[in-house]
């Protein structure tokens, strides 16, 4: 079990404090995606040193917030030879920083492809492994899963939202099927995680930053999904959902 407390007590950021938020958010992450650009243009850019990076940077972003987390559940051995896919709920744009400060091993968000037009962060996240879809074009995302799956088979664990985007109210939305063939098609041992009181940190559609606020990552009982052929899809997708809807203490 893991636990980060920065701050216990709940309390309304004031306007200052929100600006002083946004401005140390852009700058931490200006400057991890800079460290990674030019270590990537001396050649000395490693696995290892991303992960370093992207944990380093994920905990600054919650320090910022003052966010008391609480992991739970049991984590797998990431290095254990198989293929790990993370699939989990998405209320919070702090889902990303939270998984990576909560969990170990090579972890790479499946990313929108919007997110590498971003200055600095889209180039870093490139030369980082971080994989894109792009849902619009058919035949590039078949292209962009196939990269999904050379980088699981390389040992890197690959995070993704199955709501496909993240959820206005903070509850479970409708699971998209990209992921799940993804698992399918690696074989992949899925670890369902649910998040519990995120949506609080940033409530969505407000400019609202709350500080201090409790957080419950809840790592699943992983699936494996080598038992399952692809009729069984509705049945994988139910079986996660259950999974996630527990860890949130929805069922």
């Amino acid at each position: 079990m893991i636990r980060l407390t920065v701050n216990p007590i709940v309390e309304s950021a004031t306007l200052m404090r929100r600006v002083m938020v946004v401005l140390g958010s852009i700058g931490v992450t200006s400057l991890y995606s800079s460290l990674i650009l030019v270590r990537a243009l001396l050649g000395r850019l490693t696995r290892e040193r991303v992960d370093r990076y992207t944990r380093d940077w994920s905990a600054l972003l919650l320090r910022l917030v003052r966010v008391n987390l609480n992991v739970e559940g049991r984590i797998p051995d990431f290095e254990d030879g198989r293929r790990y896919l993370i699939l989990c709920s998405h209320a919070s744009h702090y889902d990303i920083p939270l998984s990576f400060v909560a969990l170990p091993g090579s972890i790479r968000m499946l990313a929108k492809k919007e997110l590498f037009r971003i200055p600095l962060l889209g180039p870093a996240m490139r030369a980082g492994e971080f994989p894109s879809i792009d849902r619009s074009n058919h035949q590039r995302a078949l292209e962009d899963l196939q990269t999904a799956r050379d980088m699981m088979e390389s040992g890197i664990v690959l995070w993704a939202a199955p709501e496909g985007t993240r959820s206005a109210d903070g509850s479970l939305g409708t699971f998209k099927k990209g992921c799940f063939h993804l698992a399918l098609d690696t074989q992949a041992v899925i670890v369902p995680v649910g998040i519990r009181g995120n949506e609080k940190v940033l409530p969505a559609r407000t400019c609202q930053i709350n500080l201090g606020q409790p957080v419950d990552f809840v790592v699943g009982e992983p699936l494996d999904t080598a038992g399952y052929g692809r009729e069984q899809l509705p049945e994988l997708m139910e079986a996660v959902r259950g999974s996630i809807e527990r860890a949130r203490g929805e069922r």
